[in-house]
Order: structure tokens, then C-alpha cells, then sequence
């Protein structure tokens, strides 16, 4: 898939938005340090470092000198809705060619297993 062609701190940006949107980093709390979520992740701490610093750009983290960085207010609701438009306009427009293909009845995707 396209994901496996985006560059690892656009991976690392989406980690990281993702557990900001579950409340796995909640507004006003601190992120990892770069070292320890490069650590964690197994990667370079400057491509961490460059990952959070496009959510501080986005005005998504502050920092607070020599403590760390914070996950601002409203920032969960800021990434749910990007995250809607984007999968309204590149994924939703893929997903519905193939449930065409594959002949799915729209009911049959809501059945549970």
C-alpha cells in the first residue's frame, strides 16, 4: 500500500497522531522524549525528532525548554478532522472501487462475524 512508501517520520507522525486521537497522549500531557520513543520504535532519534517537530509546526505540541514537548488543547479534535478529510478524499473514493468490484452488497458490510 502507499504506506509503505511514505517516508519513516511521516510513518512516525502518524503513530503519534494516532495515539494523540485515542487519548493515549492526552491534551496538556507529555510526549516521549525523542530519545525514548526512537528507542521504543526502533528508530533514528533525528527522524523522531523531525516527525515531532512538524507537529510543533502544526502547532499541535508546545515545548517547554528543558522539560519536553506537551500535546496542545484541541489538538485530538484538530487531527480527528484531518484525518476524516483525508480518508473522505484518498482512501473512502478506493475503498468504495473495490467494494464495487468485489460485488459487495452494502448490507453485507455490516454484518458481524
Amino acid at each position: 500500500m502507499a504506506n509503505q512508501a511514505k517516508p519513516v517520520y511521516l510513518k512516525l507522525r502518524d503513530l503519534i497522531a494516532a495515539a494523540i486521537i485515542d487519548g493515549r497522549y492526552p491534551e496538556g500531557q507529555m510526549l516521549p522524549s525523542v530519545r525514548a520513543l526512537a528507542a521504543e520504535q526502533g528508530a533514528n532519534p533525528l527522524t523522531v525528532a523531525k516527525a515531532y517537530q512538524q507537529f510543533q509546526l502544526d502547532g499541535l505540541v508546545e515545548v517547554q525548554r528543558g522539560v519536553g514537548m506537551y500535546v496542545t488543547p484541541g489538538a485530538a479534535a484538530r487531527l480527528r478532522r484531518e484525518e476524516r478529510r483525508i480518508f473522505l478524499e484518498q482512501d473512502w473514493p478506493e475503498i468504495r472501487k473495490r467494494i464495487k468490484r468485489l460485488g459487495f452488497d452494502p448490507a453485507d458490510l455490516f454484518e458481524t462475524q
